[in-house]
């Protein structure tokens, strides 16, 4: 498979405008996808926070099965605070702003006892397509932020007020580098990368043979696929779904969006891409 890499040239201007407004913050909201937490860790990001306490957000908590609980536990197992939710969800506000809150409540009886009453601010990171600009529109109670269902949506620096705390809403940012390819194609599949930088063959092949290891029943149920190589499942994929070209022959490429449809709006099921052992040595 070719590398995937994608670090465009707002990034690094993104990048840059975080750091010089982390001052104006009290804290930051890390969103990761609840589907694979580890691969939407950026821990560029982790970094530029310091000493801001940090809120971890698995959002997409709809898409992601009960493995993804497991996950939740190690996050905060190794000290951090997290929680999951589904931001289009608006049963889901009460438990994010619970959690906003609890992040400065220190902070915010401190300044209660000198007699004042301030407005906490929350700069609100992650890589793109995560959900951001969704988690803040339902905190705001309206459409306020940018949203879409691909990389890239939110381009510049978006101050939303809601009720008791402003957010920052930043560009979706990845790391200037991969270093782990397995957790980069977590994020190809999610749609966190451009899919126009992408080799989609690949990508759908390599999650075929990804589901087929860890969810070969829900590949039987949509498409009638039992086992075989990647280009196995593929054609047996077209047959079902009845993608063929003029001779009978195999249409890939309708194929393999399909798939990489059908997986992105849930339509296989809850699934959760990452394990265990992916989180484990992250530093939250």
């Amino acid at each position: 498979m070719k590398t995937i890499q994608w670090f465009p040239g707002h990034m690094t201007k993104a990048m840059r405008m975080m750091e010089e407004h982390l001052s104006l913050v009290d804290g930051i909201v890390f969103v990761l996808d609840a589907r694979c937490p580890a691969a939407s860790f950026n821990a560029r990001l982790k970094t530029m926070a310091r000493q801001k306490p940090v809120l971890y957000v698995l959002n997409k908590g709809d898409l992601a099965d009960e493995r993804a609980d497991v996950l939740l536990k190690i996050i905060r197992d190794a000290g951090a605070k997290a929680v999951k939710i589904n931001a289009v969800n608006s049963g889901s506000k009460r438990d994010i702003t619970g959690a906003i809150e609890n992040l400065v409540a220190e902070k915010r009886e401190k300044a209660f006892e000198k007699g004042y009453n301030r407005i906490f601010r929350f700069m609100v990171a992650g890589v793109p397509n995560t959900g951001k600009s969704t988690l803040i529109n339902l905190l705001a109670g309206n459409k306020r932020a940018e949203t879409g269902d691909k990389a890239g949506v939110t381009r510049g620096k978006q101050w939303i007020r809601c009720d008791g705390f402003e957010l920052l809403d930043t560009p979706g940012t990845m790391p200037p580098a991969f270093e782990n390819q397995y957790l980069a194609t977590h994020l190809a599949y999610v749609g966190s990368v451009n899919d126009d930088i992408l080799d989609m063959d690949d990508i759908a092949l390599a999650l075929l043979a990804e589901l087929a290891g860890k969810y070969p029943q829900r590949l039987l149920e949509r498409y009638g696929v039992e086992g075989g190589t990647p280009l196995d499942m593929l054609e047996a994929v077209c047959v079902r779904r009845g993608f063929l070209l003029r001779g009978g022959e195999y249409d890939y490429e309708r194929a393999e969006r399909a798939v990489i449809d059908d997986f992105r709006k849930g339509k296989l099921g809850r699934i959760t891409l990452d394990t265990p052992d992916d989180i484990k040595g992250l530093k939250f």
